[in-house]
């Protein structure tokens, strides 16, 4: 593939002994379980381990808007994205925004029309029926577990990258030390350590770009490219042209129809939804350009990269010696733990509202069925907590891809996503065969292109044949749902 011949291959050692690394990896591990222990102190009952009393406020909503989405991805894919597809790779990352900027007026309307909401698929089940909720749950499923796990290797990688730390024992820790302290607040901890750490990694990443722009001259890098790598400066690579709008519809996807944004809607105060997306996206818009630069620095200054995905982590070290690393290492793991966080206790609610608790009702023997107690709901997520750790665990150990190719393969099924909720949240005519054949057509057709083509245009064919069948569909048989129907808690 083209993008395995652009990168530049040879060993490269770490910037911190493993000693520092695993001192550093150990105090971070008990900051984040104390702090976890500390603001879960509030969960006393299933709803405030699931949507935190559904009371945050603008300060928290806006910072665990902003740490949950500036992932490992943003820090680690933005520069591999702009190492092999230049310019405009570090600009196709930064479109992730539009999602945010999107959901804004979104949340608002999901908070008004379920006010007692737990999750995405929830809402698909009151919208569409089954026909809609069984595609989107499988969907939703596959991809939090995606993302699970490519923030699980993420954790390995810059371990082993900055400190020589061996990836299995640092993925392990990670996995572990974040399951623990999600088991013990639910959504209290996860927004509560979302502030601390939202506000650590801008800081970091505001230090970390001056301090390179210091040690840089921008001039000497163009011009290096423009004489070795004049493709990264093509404001005509085909690939990277494609790459810009596939991780734009990729975005919107992922915001749309994943449950950890659809929880943190629900736990915000009425009113607060939109503002905090919205500051959520301006502050998340330059983190990837900024990112993203490293990687271009990367081939001009003739830093090789044996793994593309730890580019940014490694050129950012590289530069800055050792205090370099060490303010890496810290707005990494921070990016990794508020992702990884929100991941398990967002999925976790799904597991219990959308599979365990409909199961649960439909095995009852009582007339009307009996629902789950607020006892039976918090052991279910705590043993959903565990085995989502146990699995993202055991797939990431053989750290088989980059952290692109693997988040990417789940992009067809979210961009399949982003029409069935668009319509079912603002038009009465889209109806269930509109909603299940778009998400099935898509995804088959996204998939079809991922392994044709290639991982960066496989969310804009889904996304595309999704639109396509969910509108003709909608216009041959055109249905007349009553949104008043879902503030019925009644599922």
């Amino acid at each position: 593939m083209i993008f395995n011949c652009m990168t530049l291959c040879f060993a490269s050692t770490a910037i911190l002994s493993p000693t520092a690394g695993y001192v550093m990896l150990a105090c971070f591990s008990v900051l984040w379980i104390g702090l976890g222990i500390w603001w879960g102190r509030r969960a006393s009952s299933y709803d405030s381990f699931a949507v935190a009393d559904r009371n945050v406020g603008m300060a928290l909503g806006t910072a665990t808007a902003v740490a949950t989405w500036i992932t490992s991805n943003t820090t680690m894919l933005a520069p591999q994205f702009a190492l092999q597809l230049g310019v405009w790779g570090a600009l196709a990352y930064s479109t992730a925004s539009f999602g945010l900027f999107a959901f804004a007026p979104m949340s608002g309307r999901i908070r008004q029309l379920m006010p007692k909401g737990y999750t995405a698929v929830e809402f698909v089940r009151r919208r569409y029926g089954s026909l809609g909720s069984v595609p989107f749950l499988l969907i939703s499923i596959f991809y939090a577990l995606t993302w699970l796990i490519s923030m699980s290797m993420a954790g390995g990688k810059l371990l082993e990258v900055l400190s020589g730390i061996p990836y299995p024992v640092g993925m392990s820790v990670v996995v572990s030390v974040c399951v623990i302290y999600t088991l013990f607040g639910g959504m209290y901890a996860v927004i509560g350590t979302d502030f601390i750490q939202s506000l650590i990694i801008l800081v970091g990443l505001v230090v970390v770009a001056v301090a390179v722009l210091m040690r840089i001259d921008i001039a000497d890098v163009h011009s290096k490219l423009e004489t070795n790598r004049p493709m990264l400066l093509s404001y005509l690579f085909p690939a990277a042209l494609m790459a810009l709008f596939n991780n734009m519809l990729f975005g919107f996807g992922e915001i749309f129809h994943s449950n950890v944004w659809w929880s943190r809607a629900f736990a915000m105060r009425e009113g607060v939804g939109p503002k905090a997306y919205a500051l959520g996206g301006v502050l998340w818009l330059p983190v990837p350009i900024v990112a993203g630069f490293l990687g271009l620095a990367a081939p001009a200054l003739g830093i090789g990269i044996s793994q593309p995905d730890t580019v940014g982590p490694f050129v950012a070290a590289t530069l800055l010696g050792t205090g370099g690393a060490f303010l890496v290492f810290v707005v990494v793991f921070c990016s990794l733990a508020s992702s990884i966080d929100s991941l398990l206790a967002a999925t976790a609610d799904l597991i219990v509202n959308d599979i365990v608790e409909p199961i649960s009702r439909k095995v009852t023997v009582t007339e009307p069925p009996t629902q789950l107690s607020d006892s039976a709901k918090r052991q279910a997520s705590t043993i959903a907590i565990i085995a989502l750790g146990v699995f993202a665990w055991a797939f990431a150990f053989p750290n088989v891809g980059t952290l692109a190719t693997v988040l990417f393969f789940a992009g067809p099924m979210v961009g399949s996503c982003v029409w069935p909720i668009v319509g079912g949240l603002y038009f009465r005519s889209p109806g269930p065969l509109a909603a299940g054949a778009a998400m099935v057509f898509g995804t088959a057709s996204g998939l079809w292109a991922y392994f044709a083509i290639g991982w960066f245009v496989a969310s804009l064919v889904g996304a595309s044949v999704s639109g396509l069948v969910f509108g003709v569909i909608t216009w041959l048989s055109p249905n007349n749902f009553e949104f008043e129907n879902l503030a019925n808690e009644a599922t």
